[in-house]
């Protein structure tokens, strides 16, 4: 099957040809591979947070330095967030994530060495723009693969293996650091160093993102691949592509930039999502990682239990973000972002309300408002690609996740400060139930629907 050469035609008959294929092993195979490597990273993402409690203690760390040292991934994230969509959008989509994959890696492998906090920091900062670099490439990847029907199912069950892997860390956390302590939890997370060969043998490029920079020999031959691949599975022919008018043309092949986030119809639907990011995100980090901390120092209890009381609000996330993938194509993108961020703040309210007086009372709340706090967070991952054109998808997503970065960097620093000023654990809740109140407002107001359309349509 041939296409015409011009990158306008080319564009729309991608597009086409991606939305006619059926699922098949194929999809789910580079979902399979994509997720292991996601799932690593959110993996050592928050490992930080349940190894600080023994850090701290062998380095004798103070409560800046426990900030310090809970936000410098975080810095470098934001930054590998920014980089990373610049140059997925120049050089492809593949070739960031495997060499954000061997990074995040090989930090890993170096954080087992270290015997003071300086070198531990800089690998960490280090390793933060790898992680903040991956993820959003890898989720404008999986939605340019992705067809109209159900892709918010079939992009949120990839994304599901973020939680996981913040889950799976917790629970190996709780087992691990008590019998051997913390260096051999990083020493498994460079694991995923081994994808990074998987990826460049078995994941092709974008065709999505070939097309949209004019590389129209290398996008036919890269979905006549795919297209091989998927027949291949299904064991019979593939029905032919829709009309090309199926997707309207795109004009000639142009580089994105920073002004197109900002330019007629996407204004808004940037600035809209970039308060959900930071709002999600800073309540997310806010409380997962000071809970270590919260129950050994308010509550007094050993870290094996305080590990083991966080990892059950980590197992709550998870359970929210299977509740997002399960609903997001029949109740649409908006009312999972809006009523996700409703019920985080209820749940924050009631926990403020009570003051949060028991170990049990901040373990049954704090779940909760991980359930539907996750759910949301997940979601934008797939929301956000679904905002942007091809020629600026990865730019789009990965400043999201700049956003994203600072609520991680923020949320931390606030609830450390609320914390250490003497405030009070209800302090810290309602004050950050009100700040999700102004994000679940802006989702419910603001959020333009995107179920059921092609990228193309939605984002011409």
């Amino acid at each position: 099957m041939s296409i015409a050469a011009t990158p306008e035609v080319t564009q729309r008959d991608i597009a086409a040809r991606l939305e006619r294929l059926p699922m098949s092993r194929w999809q789910v195979s580079i979902r399979l591979i994509i997720g292991i490597v996601t799932f690593f990273e959110a993996f050592d993402q928050l490992l930080i947070a349940y190894t600080l409690p023994v850090i701290g203690r062998e380095w004798h760390l103070t409560t800046a330095s426990s900030t310090a040292t809970l936000t410098v991934g975080s810095i470098g994230m934001l930054l590998g967030a920014l980089a990373s969509g610049w140059a997925a959008d120049r050089i492809g989509r593949v070739k960031v994530i495997t060499l954000c994959v061997a990074i995040t890696a090989l930090c890993s492998l170096a954080m087992t060495l270290c015997t003071a906090l300086l070198p531990f920091l800089i690998l960490r900062f280090v390793q933060g723009l790898a992680i903040g670099g991956e993820v959003p490439t890898a989720a404008a990847y999986i939605a340019e693969i992705s067809r109209a029907r159900r892709r918010g199912r079939f992009v949120l069950m990839y994304e599901i293996v973020f939680p996981a892997g913040l889950a799976v860390g917790a629970l190996v956390a709780a087992w691990v650091i008590p019998h051997w302590g913390w260096r051999p939890l990083f020493a498994l997370a460079a694991v995923p160093g081994l994808a990074a060969v998987l990826l460049q043998l078995r994941i092709p490029e974008s065709p999505r993102w070939l097309a949209a920079h004019g590389h129209t020999e290398k996008a036919e031959a890269t979905m006549a691949l795919i297209e091989r691949r998927v027949e291949e599975s299904l064991g019979r022919p593939l029905p032919p592509p829709a009309a090309a008018t199926a997707a309207p043309a795109a004009g000639p092949a142009k580089r994105g930039s920073l002004r197109d986030l900002f330019a007629g119809r996407y204004r808004r639907r940037t600035l809209m999502v970039w308060t959900i990011w930071f709002v999600g995100y800073l309540a997310n980090y806010g409380i997962t990682s000071w809970l270590p901390t919260l129950y050994k120092g308010s509550f007094h209890l050993s870290i094996g239990q305080a590990l083991w009381y966080s990892t059950a609000t980590s197992v709550a996330g998870l359970v929210g973000c299977l509740i997002a993938a399960l609903v997001v194509d029949k109740l649409g993108r908006r009312v999972v972002l809006a009523a996700g961020l409703g019920g985080t703040t209820a749940m924050l309210v009631v926990l403020g309300a009570l003051g949060a007086g028991t170990p049990l009372q901040l373990l049954v709340w704090s779940s909760l408002a991980a359930m539907f706090n996750f759910a949301v967070n997940v979601c934008l991952y797939l929301y956000t690609p679904e905002l942007y054109p091809t020629r600026s998808r990865a730019l789009g997503v990965s400043l999201g996740g700049v956003l994203n970065r600072f609520g991680l960097i923020l949320g931390p620093i606030l609830v450390g400060a609320l914390y250490a000023g003497g405030s009070g654990l209800a302090s810290v809740f309602l004050v950050l139930g009100a700040i999700c109140l102004v994000g679940a407002l802006v989702a419910g107001f603001f959020a333009e629907e995107t179920k059921g359309r092609t990228l193309e349509e939605v984002s011409p």
